[in-house]
């Protein structure tokens, strides 16, 4: 199981990352920079959120987990 801080530094990461992806893409169509940075605030602040609770839930699910020892299912 992962803590909750764990789950909020890689929803952090992650978002990071696609929030560069969405700014340049909303820059390149719509050509205007503060347009294309409230996109990717919007962006940012939904899906963060979405992805935080969609790793919490992952959490309580035990398909494809694995024993400590590594070797039996969970």
């Amino acid at each position: 199981m992962e803590s909750h801080w764990r789950s909020i530094f890689k929803s952090l990461s992650w978002r990071v990352l696609a929030t560069m992806i969405t700014f340049s893409v909303a820059l390149f169509l719509i050509g205007e920079v503060d347009k294309a940075a409230s996109i990717g605030v919007a962006d940012t602040v939904i899906k963060f959120a979405i992805y935080y609770y969609h790793e919490r839930l992952w959490t309580k699910i035990d398909f494809g987990r694995f024993s400590r020892a590594g070797s039996e299912h969970v």
